[in-house]
């Protein structure tokens, strides 16, 4: 990189902005593979392995809507009251800020020690990366400065999940903290409830898999129809070797479960495996799930399901949930992302007619990434379309823009569209796709724009992007335009 002078960077104040990274919002739709709480259902396999070790999932499940508040006299009460407020209305990222400001404004409050715990719960369902981690350490510090705290034994449930769930995404230190947990966890609780491999009960149903449907289908209902407790390790595994028996009465006994088991896990293992069983039967017992469901987590358990099913029904009946106005709004997101991920001409025909009579801007934003995961001339078209379309909202317009640049648009059509706009938020954003592009023709528009651009801010982001390109030319440019 070419080394300049403090004194000749005076005026290129542009560099210190890295403002042009916002246009990297249009990656939030891949939140949907982040949290997937659908994939759960994997647990009853036994085991997560990594790094040739085994850790056994413990996380038994957490608190998840705070207390109403209860000391209207303590100075962080309305703090309190408006992040409790946010968090019921699934605004998790405005409701992890507030709880942060109530942690980091009132150390004394009475609400501050499970505020720890709401924020880290905020975070954690956001279910990106970043806050995951954050989500790990409001949890340790919690356990440190307020190890009696009323949400202690959430915190630890909701800090393994978190763990969990990085580790999977292959992050090591939290892999070895999950080996950790699962090794304690086994020596507290072997005089309790149990549901590890020891169990002779485990054992034994391990040992139906190797059975005949005939002899070992009557064993499973009768462990299905227990309601205690501690058997909910066994039934849950009793689902999985059900899912191994294709018989008659296979889809039924799952719906069985999935509507009336008391355990919420118990209930979604049967709705996962559901979609694993794949048949025509279990599509129909999961559209019923899905039309029916009060329960938001085994919705999403039946909206993943369905997507795994690979079969024209089983589409159809996400199109159709998509397509319900009256639908929980974050289970239709959930749908539209799954139908993106199977590039199928059906699914991007319907999306592109739901994102034409959709008022939602959060669904709206979720089509656009599902099309752009289904590359295809069609789609880029109609996401150039939708960008240069000045009916709709500038930040969708953006969005279609970056994905137009991401999956291919004609770079010729993307740098004649600088001087045909003469809007500056799309400007700004036409620049920041030209530095993610690798073409002759994107380094000399971004050039072009650095000496010739009569609006300072965009000259100033061409510059800035510039600055973070290898390309010989472009050093050369920014030495010419010091020397001006």
């Amino acid at each position: 990189m070419l080394a300049i002078g403090d004194a000749e960077l005076a005026g290129l104040e542009g560099l210190a902005g890295l403002e042009g990274l916002a246009g990297l919002e249009g990656l939030a739709g891949l939140e949907g593979l982040a949290d997937m709480p659908e994939l759960a259902g994997l647990e009853t396999l036994g085991a997560l392995e990594i790094d040739g070790g085994t850790v056994l999932s413990r996380a038994r499940g957490f608190a998840t809507s705070p207390h109403a508040p209860w000391a209207t006299q303590d100075p962080g009460d309305s703090l309190y009251r408006a992040a409790r407020q946010l968090l019921n209305r699934n605004r998790y990222a405005d409701a992890a800020r507030l709880f942060n400001d109530l942690i980091n404004r009132y150390a004394r409050s009475t609400y501050t020690p499970d505020a720890y715990y709401w924020a880290a719960f905020a975070l954690y369902r956001t279910g990106e990366d970043p806050n995951l981690r954050q989500a790990v350490a409001l949890l340790d510090k919690q356990k440190a400065q307020y190890p009696r705290a009323s949400t202690g034994r959430d915190s630890d449930a909701l800090l393994t999940r978190v763990l969990g769930q990085l580790a999977r995404q292959g992050d090591q230190d939290a892999a070895s903290r999950v080996h950790q947990i699962a090794g304690d966890t086994a020596r507290t609780t072997t005089t309790t409830c149990s549901d590890d491999d020891d169990d002779p009960r485990i054992a034994a149903m391990n040992a139906l898999l190797q059975m005949d449907a005939a002899n070992a289908v009557p064993i499973i209902k009768k462990v299905l129809a227990k309601r205690d407790p501690c058997s909910a390790g066994l039934r849950k595994k009793a689902v999985f070797v059900l899912s191994q028996k294709r018989t008659e009465e296979t889809e039924d006994i799952m719906l069985s479960v999935a509507r009336n088991d008391p355990d919420p896990e118990v209930r979604q293992q049967a709705v996962f495996w559901l979609g694993q069983v794949g048949s025509e039967k279990a599509i129909s017992a999961l559209d019923s799930i899905v039309t029916h469901a009060q329960d938001e987590e085994l919705l999403e358990k039946a909206i993943f399901a369905l997507s795994q099913i690979h079969s024209p029904r089983a589409a159809q009946a996400l199109r159709d949930f998509a397509g319900q106005e009256n639908a929980p709004e974050e289970a239709r997101e959930r749908a539209v992302f799954w139908l993106g991920q199977a590039h199928d001409g059906a699914n991007a025909a319907f999306l592109r007619e739901l994102f034409g009579r959709s008022t939602n801007e959060d669904l709206k934003e979720k089509i656009i990434f599902s099309l752009s995961q289904m590359r295809s001339t069609e789609n880029t078209r109609w996401l150039m379309d939708l960008a240069l379309n000045s009916r709709e909202v500038i930040e969708l317009r953006k969005k279609a823009l970056f994905w137009a640049g991401q999956t291919g648009a004609d770079i010729t059509d993307l740098v004649q569209l600088y001087d045909r706009t003469s809007d500056h938020d799309m400007k700004e954003q036409l620049i920041f796709v030209y530095s993610q592009r690798h073409e002759t023709q994107a380094l000399d528009k971004m050039i072009d724009i650095a000496r010739h651009e009569t609006d300072r801010e965009l000259r100033k982001k061409a510059i800035f992007w510039l600055g973070q390109s290898r390309d010989p030319r472009a050093a050369q440019a920014l030495l010419e335009i010091i020397n001006q």
